[in-house]
């Protein structure tokens, strides 16, 4: 007689003798050692009747499998998940912690292409979207979730239900298609872009940045010192500056109505340091200093000048006097190790002062350009497509978000393809599950970008492009969501509660270019209205051979 805990295993390690749990602890270790990739977390249950193929398989502390449940593909489980008996989960899934599935539901994150009418449907490919689903989520039995679907967190999923469509958080659905019946956490401030036509939205969007750039210029502007701030009470940047400039340029397309055009390149020529090249932060003496949003100022202010009809007037020494061996020992120094998202803020740095010094005519050592695309093609990871390794304790943040730094300064900014994309869009993707860094209350400008970017950077392949096409529209749900009218945009998501979370001038202007991405993306990019042309262009920057 079979026992009750392979059918309703939730009190097995309260309950169970000694027996059965030694018994329990041997099938999951037959599991660990039998699978390609497995991890068990503690106090989880696997019932000996279940059916598990998967070639990945993490389940969280508290998880379990019943009896009769089925289970192949990738499949990522958080804490407290319970697969209840005859449960279907395959393809690419992902569960987040307190999701409970009741018995004889089906999870399919795959499905069979038909694209070929001659070829029976059977003998056609696989195409896999994945499916996301939030914390604490209740699924009723004999539901039906199908590829590409992401559920938010707090959702009840009614018995009998077949989702077809994302479902937003908080949402209570029901019936065939699935639809909202009733909210058990109301949204706030009313329906998201899932409820409506994304282009419409979008373009909704678009007209209300317009509408609200005159309030959000005039609200970090300090008259007294003829200076932006990037938010009220912050002290003025260099940055800000330049943020204040590419958001107009964006949204007017002028340059800001506060100062003349002509005043401001001005002030940002004469900002630069003539011994060095640098731009230092204002109230700084005139020296290198290493500070990041020193560097930094390498494109803000360049692209800043750029937009305004103009450039540095001075020679950028960092890379005039740059010889190939001295770039080779300093990229060679950078911390890609554990530090990639720094270093390819430098090698970004350089790639963007080889630019300019190239667009001003300024001799450049004989072969430090080469030098730099050299070490990159040379020192890239095929398995990744990218540069570094992932970290413990951030995964694979430094290396997507060092690889937006460093592609965008040489590769994209010279419009030249990446090595290995196809490889860059699996890391991408794989990273954007990552619910840390990618759950709404939680996103930041920066993150978000840096996987919006490189996607975009990649679509030519066609590699994965109906997942790249639903990471997209779901991050751009997100961020549509984020703005704060009459203000713009934090850098920090509104929920989550930090300073940067109010919203600023380099939040504004990061965000805005990150929505035009996604929107490409996702195939509505017409109908935002504008293209970035600063820091985030799109095209690639005039080519000047020195």
């Amino acid at each position: 007689m079979i026992g009750r805990f392979e059918h309703s295993p939730w009190d097995f390690w309260a309950e169970a003798d000694d027996t059965a749990q030694a018994a329990q602890r041997a099938i999951q270790q037959q599991l660990i050692a039998t699978l390609p990739d497995a991890t068990l977390g503690t106090d989880c249950f696997v019932s000996e009747l279940a059916s598990v193929h998967t070639e990945v398989l993490r389940m969280g502390d508290r998880s379990y499998i019943a009896a009769g449940a089925y289970l192949t593909g990738d499949i990522r489980v958080g804490n407290d998940v319970s697969m209840n008996p005859y449960t279907v989960v395959r393809g690419r899934v992902v569960l987040g912690d307190g999701v409970r599935i009741g018995a004889h539901t089906s999870i399919l994150g795959f499905t069979h292409t038909m694209a070929d009418p001659d070829l029976p449907v059977f003998r056609q490919p696989l195409a896999s979207r994945g499916i996301t689903i939030g914390h604490d989520v209740w699924i009723g039995s004999h539901v039906v979730i199908l590829d590409g679907v992401d559920v938010g967190d707090h959702t009840v999923l009614a018995a009998g239900a077949i989702v077809t469509k994302n479902v937003e958080a908080g949402a209570i659905v029901a019936s065939n298609p699935a639809r909202v019946l009733r909210w058990r956490i109301p949204p706030a401030g009313g329906a998201s872009v899932a409820a409506h036509d994304l282009a419409e939205c979008v373009a909704q969007f678009g007209d209300r940045a317009r509408a609200a750039v005159g309030d959000i210029l005039n609200r970090s502007w300090d008259a007294d010192r003829e200076l932006f701030l990037d938010r009220p009470g912050t002290p003025p940047t260099v940055r800000a500056q330049c943020d204040t400039i590419e958001i107009a340029d964006l949204l007017l397309g002028t340059a800001p109505p506060q100062l003349p055009a002509v005043a401001q390149i001005e002030r940002l020529r004469g900002w630069q340091d003539a011994a060095t090249g640098e731009v230092p932060e204002l109230g700084q003496p005139n020296s290198v200093t290493g500070d990041p949003d020193v560097d930094y100022h390498v494109l803000s202010v360049g692209y800043a000048l750029d937009l305004l009809g103009a450039q540095f007037a001075e020679p950028l020494r960092l890379v005039t006097e740059l010889t190939p061996d001295a770039l080779t020992t300093f990229v060679d120094a950078l911390p890609w190790a554990d530090g990639a998202w720094h270093a390819g803020h430098w090698v970004d740095i350089l790639g963007t002062a080889l630019h300019w010094s190239a667009r001003r005519g300024d001799d450049i050592p004989i072969g430090t350009r080469e030098a730099l695309f050299g070490w990159l093609i040379t020192h890239v990871d095929p398995a990744t497509g990218m540069w570094g390794r992932p970290t413990a304790d951030e995964g694979l943040l430094q290396i997507v978000n060092g690889f937006y730094r460093a592609s965008r300064g040489t590769f994209a900014q010279s419009g030249l393809p990446v090595p290995y994309p196809e490889a860059v869009i699996d890391t991408v993707l794989r990273h954007a599950r990552d619910r840390r860094f990618f759950e709404p209350a939680a996103q930041n400008a920066c993150n978000v970008l840096d996987v919006a970017h490189p996607l975009w950077l990649t679509r030519h392949t066609g590699y994965r492009a109906e997942e790249v096409g639903a990471v997209a529209r779901t991050l751009l749900d997100d961020a549509l969501s984020h703005w704060t009218a009459g203000a713009g945009f934090g850098f920090h998501a509104p929920s989550a509660g930090s300073p940067a979370s109010e919203p600023g001038l380099q939040g504004t202007e990061m965000w805005l270019a990150t929505v035009w991405y996604l929107a490409e993306l996702a195939g509505v990019g017409d109908a935002l209205g504008y293209r970035p042309r600063g820091v985030h262009r799109p095209e690639p920057a005039t080519q000047v051979t020195p």
